[in-house]
């Protein structure tokens, strides 16, 4: 880490008043929620009244006077209140939050763009200003507040900081306030402003160490880029002894006997009795994070090269032992049978060397074992601090919940309480940045979907107040979420019409889908339960980007519902993206690693418990069948011949199917650092990552839902080798093999039903990839494509196909909901032997062209 890291000479003083405001926001935003529920909390107050004070301040040091006037009137509602002069409700909390809307939208602008963005936001800003002092005064506001005279702005030669920061972060205790203000009220009336430079604030932050008591106030964080990392120490910036008092405030109006936060004096620095230190942090780029992790892992990686050399020293010294024997045995025989003098002479000098060798290697070994000890222990610790630091708590990442909630439920005329439970567990840095937008999704439609209007509720025998309860724990070697509404929940049949009637499945699919089957239609691109689409939520889209962040990072997402008691969306997802705890294992001579927490069982299987059935394999555990397949065949390697009486089977599972993999071998288990393929590999079948073992050779993690959906395939295609070590070819003729590729579930379903009724056998694809992944690795007759796709769209798929040496020769319909010319003339220019519309289902096109290229 550079130096720039702890010096506070380095950050403009614009850049210090975003850390200011960033810090404080969070405080007024926390406070003011808390004193809705509580307008007579004078702790609550104080710390409101604190943090208005110290944006004002910073706000006058860099000359924002829009700043210093919104947090000036914001103050003086503080004391007032605290002073009991008037009572803060909900609609005055509207108010000032907005006001603290505009100090964060003032402070996140550009030093070059500031001037430009105040002049065109001045009207609103005035307004709000206006706004929040008819808190004090409804029948007449008073005037804004005198302003301090223009000052020069800060060292004009000094180089300007890029907008997004990457600082020391403001530290966020209380006495961060008291200080940095009493600071800012004596340079203002102290010190020369054309002298007004960096050091000034830098001043501040040194001098912040010394307020006795400081009340604890949890640091905030807002830039993703960015991520804290808790030191014990920190270099003072700057030394600055300041020995003048502060002036009384500008404005008697805000100020309040024993309250006055102007008239503590500033300590000088050598004078003031140092207190206890206490823990700060620096802001590191997760880039340089990143680095420093893969490092650590390294360092352990080489660390445990030591081990070998330890190992070669240990023959090395059973030789010697043999050799000691030898010349004990060499001894005796000359003891029977002496030869001569010189003879006698050279085996004492070999006995003497051999045993001066025993001493050094001895020693030696005792060092090198210690040695190799203390580096592995080092390199352990060093290694599971940089993961720890990784890591953040749940609550760095749903800070603004409580807010947004509040602000929904207000606009709905509804009460709702957010419940956060768990706001200590730690989780994945990148985890918790990509949970941002899926949990307001979820949030906003269980305000806006789930809770019903205090009314409604009361005559259900509910409270008035709805609560939306967010929770997130590690269980099972996951991390689990939670987001569960006490609202009216989900009806299931209306809920089977409203498929229906989208022409998502025909009716009497529908009437045969289970409660958790009729959920998963929640999360299908642009379907919703809402009669209407609003701004807060109805557009079909929320619960679909939730789905597909889950399953970006190899988690699972699935909702339940009671009719008249709530609704509940569980996510299940990887402690952390940067390390796993596998299960090794063996297949053809090579390990390879499963995900721990995707694993549901292992077990040893007999052969004499293995079935049958319509040329599957088979075994029963606790009344299920599972179905078997070999892992080398899966992964496409020579065929391995299992001659054990027991068979390795590793178990593992989707939402709707569970199959048995058999390996070669159980290795045991072990936590991998996980290393991404190379991109320019695309994405490898059945494989999601690699890592290294501690020797430094490689290992590839699987991608257990693609081994899912491999072996699905196979145990669908009919074409599979007997694991239990029989070399009967068990392969069987089939009909003619078809792919469907489509996103809709009803296309899929329409066309697999048209197509069987036809007699052929029909496989489906949920997308473009998916497609690709089950056309390289299964043998088909012929391919059907839609063309809007995610991941990669019908033209690509075709162009992919025809492309391929081995896969050319097969024949591509696409079918379009859209009869576009440039489409068309695409898809057949990318090789599409048809282009038709989905129209081709209500008449015998598609079934024409089926036959016209395959045959019937």
């Amino acid at each position: 880490m550079t130096d720039s890291g702890q010096d506070m000479s380095n950050f403009s003083m614009l850049d210090l008043f975003r850390m200011e405001v960033e810090s404080q926001a969070a405080i007024l935003n926390d406070k003011l929620l808390a004193l809705e529920s509580n307008p007579s909390s004078s702790q609550e107050l104080e710390s409101l009244m604190r943090a208005a004070h110290s944006i004002k301040g910073a706000a006058r040091i860099v000359q924002i006077d829009a700043a210093v006037n919104i947090a000036h009137t914001m103050e003086d509602c503080f004391v007032a209140a605290m002073n009991k002069t008037i009572t803060l409700k909900a609609a005055h909390i509207d108010v000032l939050l907005q006001g603290v809307d505009f100090l964060q939208q003032i402070s996140q602008v550009g030093e070059m763009n500031l001037e430009q963005w105040l002049s065109e936001h001045g009207q609103a800003i005035e307004h709000q200003s206006i706004a929040i002092a008819k808190i004090l005064a409804p029948e007449s506001a008073p005037s804004s507040p005198q302003q301090p005279s223009p000052s020069p702005p800060p060292n004009a030669s000094e180089p300007q900081k890029s907008e997004k920061l990457s600082a020391i972060d403001y530290p966020s205790e209380v006495s961060t306030v008291d200080s940095t203000n009493t600071a800012i009220e004596t340079q203002e009336q102290t010190v020369d402003q054309q002298t007004v430079d960096q050091q000034n604030l830098d001043q501040v932050v040194t001098h912040q160490a010394q307020t006795d008591s400081p009340p604890q106030v949890p640091s905030q964080e807002s830039d993703n880029t960015t991520i804290e990392i808790k030191s014990q120490t920190l270099d003072q910036a700057v030394s600055h002894k300041p020995q003048t008092e502060v002036a009384a405030k500008e404005n008697q109006s805000s100020s309040t006997p024993g309250n006055d936060l102007t008239k503590q004096p500033l300590i000088a620095l050598d004078s003031a009795k140092k207190p206890e230190a206490k823990e700060r942090v620096v802001r590191v780029s997760a880039e340089n994070l990143n680095r420093l992790m893969g490092l650590a892992g390294e360092s352990l990686v080489e660390a445990n090269w030591l081990q070998p050399f330890a190992d070669s020293l240990m023959t090395l010294k059973k030789h010697q032992m043999e050799l000691s024997k030898i010349l004990e045995k060499l001894q005796d025989s000359l003891a029977i049978s002496p030869v001569n003098q010189v003879g006698d002479e050279y085996l004492k000098v070999a006995r003497q060397k051999e045993q001066e060798c025993r001493e050094i290697l001895g020693d030696r070994m005792s060092e090198l074992e210690l040695y190799a000890r203390r580096t592995a222990n080092l390199s352990d610790r060093l290694y599971r601090e940089v993961i720890a630091s990784h890591m953040r708590p749940f609550a760095d990442g749903v800070q603004s919940f409580p807010r947004m909630i509040r602000d929904i439920a207000r606009k709905l005329n509804k009460q709702v309480k957010l419940e956060i439970i768990g706001k200590s567990t730690a989780v994945d840095r990148d985890i918790l940045q990509k949970l941002e937008a899926p949990l307001t999704h979820i949030l906003r439609n269980s305000v806006d979907h789930g809770i019903e209007p205090p009314q409604e509720r009361v005559a259900m025998g509910k409270p008035a107040q709805g609560t939306v309860r967010l929770e997130a724990l590690h269980r099972g070697g996951m991390l689990s979420i939670t987001v569960a509404d006490d609202g009216k929940g989900i009806d299931p049949e209306k809920l089977r019409k409203k498929i229906v009637r989208q022409k998502m499945i025909t009716p009497d699919i529908a009437s045969q889908l289970a409660e958790h089957e009729l959920m998963e239609f929640l999360f299908l691109p642009g379907f919703s339960t809402a009669k209407q689409v609003t701004e807060i939520s109805g557009r079909g889209v929320g619960l679909d980007i939730a789905k597909t962040m889950a399953q970006q990072v190899g988690g699972t997402l699935r909702a339940t519902s009671k009719l008249g008691q709530g609704t509940s969306f569980h996510f299940q997802l990887p402690l952390t993206l940067s390390v796993i705890r596998t299960l090794l294992v063996d297949i053809y001579g090579e390990p390879y690693a499963f995900p721990l927490a995707r694993i549901d069982k292992i077990v040893m299987v007999d052969k004499t418990e293995i079935s049958v059935v319509e040329k599957r394999q088979y075994f029963t555990l606790n009344d299920e069948n599972i179905g078997l397949v070999a892992a080398h065949q899966v992964l496409e390697l020579d065929d391995s011949y299992i001659t054990s009486k027991t068979l390795p089977v590793v178990i593992i599972s989707d939402q709707s199917n569970r199959f048995g993999l058999v390996v070669d071998k159980f290795l045991g288990e072990r936590d991998l650092v996980v290393r991404p393929l190379d991109p320019r590999l695309g994405k490898v079948q059945d494989i999601s990552a690699a890592a290294l073992m501690g020797d430094g050779s490689p290992i590839l993690i699987l991608d257990v839902s693609d081994l899912v959906r491999s072996i699905d395939n196979l145990l669908n295609s009919r074409q599979l080798s007997q694991v239990s070590g029989d070399t009967d070819d068990t392969d069987i003729q089939q009909p003619k093999r078809i792919l469907v590729v489509d996103d809709s579930i009803t296309v899929r379903q329409m066309e697999r039903k048209l197509l069987e009724n036809q007699g052929y056998e029909v496989e489906v694809a949920v997308n473009g990839m998916d497609g690709w992944n089950a056309v390289r690795t299964n043998p088909y007759d012929l391919v059907i494509s839609d063309i809007d796709m995610p991941r990669m769209n019908g033209i690509e798929l075709v162009s992919h196909i025809k492309s391929h040496d081995k896969l050319k020769s097969i024949p591509v319909i696409i079918i379009s909901y859209k009869d576009r010319e440039q489409d068309r003339l695409q898809g057949l220019e990318a090789g599409a032997d048809y282009y038709l519309t989905k129209s081709s289902f209500h008449d015998d096109s598609l079934l024409n062209a089926v036959i016209d290229l395959i045959g019937e």
